[in-house]
């Protein structure tokens, strides 16, 4: 826990210096239209996304037991004007990750890879604790510059994964990649849409490594409300092809409230939420969540289009 607090203000620092170093920051529009750009992928504002998520996980693993973990998402946001007409959004993003990981299955299941069977009286698992970075992800996705007025966008492209992962329990140990897409909506008061990626891995970090074939669907519905305040659900529903067939799925909803505001000339939104999963994954999955973003809007590195 402390090394995962570490690592994490250690990117908190990092990303404070980076948005704070810079002396042209100023937005154009108020705080809460940038708010609104930022509950958009798919927007051309850049910013440094952070998450830091408190996880309760349960199943048969742990007997029906909560099991607590923490991780923080570090995702920059850097949208690149490919032409007059497209652009190019990428979104990085790095976990860092304190979890609780089985190391042990019940009697009636298939043992993990390299890992001792323990199993306790009432069924449950043996448990290790893990602290580390999990693998990296990068979606690029590509879009028409939407024209004034325009409600709908949509966004086409390639999503990679890479075995950055300082603990094998904490990744695949694969290289990855896989088709992504999205589609939005926004008007004067709502912005929602649905980004979906898909990964298989074309090649492995280390040995005995398993093929991969995984999914993640990421849904939001942000309302705007008076003085740059907004309530919304954003969450991310996950589907892993190789797991047995009760553990395939995980689906949440969440409740959410979000502020954007300016400290100085850096805009910053703030949005906290709490995330409940009516399908889990019946061994080991998440079942409660509570989400705390920090997301300070910086200035385009690249400000020219590219072609």
């Amino acid at each position: 826990m402390r090394n995962l607090r570490r690592m994490a203000l250690g990117g908190l620092l990092s990303l404070a210096a980076l948005a704070t170093g810079s002396a042209a920051l100023a937005q154009e529009g108020s705080a809460a239209e940038i708010g609104q750009k930022l509950s958009d992928p798919l927007s051309d504002i850049w910013a440094l996304f952070t998450e830091i998520d408190y996880i309760w996980k349960e199943g048969d693993f742990t007997n029906g037991k909560w099991r607590s973990g923490q991780s923080v998402i570090l995702q920059p946001i850097m949208p690149f004007r490919l032409t007059e007409n497209y652009k190019l959004i990428t979104r990085p993003t790095l976990p860092v990750v304190r979890a609780d990981i089985p190391v042990g299955r019940r009697y009636n299941s298939v043992p993990l890879d390299d890992l001792t069977e323990i199993v306790f009286p009432d069924g449950s698992a043996a448990f290790d604790d893990k602290t580390g970075l999990g693998d990296m992800t990068l979606p690029l996705l590509v879009s028409r510059v939407p024209d004034p007025g325009q409600r709908w966008s949509v966004a086409y492209g390639a999503t990679l994964g890479f075995p950055t992962a300082t603990e094998k329990e904490l990744g695949t140990d694969t290289w990855e990649i896989g088709p992504a897409a999205a589609l939005t909506y926004k008007n004067e008061g709502l912005s929602a849409g649905v980004l979906g990626q898909y990964w298989w891995n074309y090649a492995e970090s280390g040995n005995d490594v398993q093929d991969t074939s995984h999914g993640a669907a990421q849904y939001w519905a942000w309302w705007s409300l008076p003085q740059a305040w907004q309530v919304g659900t954003s969450a991310t529903i996950v589907y892993n092809h190789e797991a047995a067939s009760d553990n395939k799925w995980n689906v949440p909803a969440s409740l959410g409230v979000a502020k954007t505001v300016k400290f100085g000339k850096m805009p910053v939104k703030f949005q906290l939420a709490v995330e409940k999963s009516f399908i889990r994954e019946k061994d080991y999955g998440t079942d409660w969540k509570i989400k705390l973003n920090i997301i300070p809007v910086i200035p385009a590195l690249v400000k020219r289009t590219l072609f």
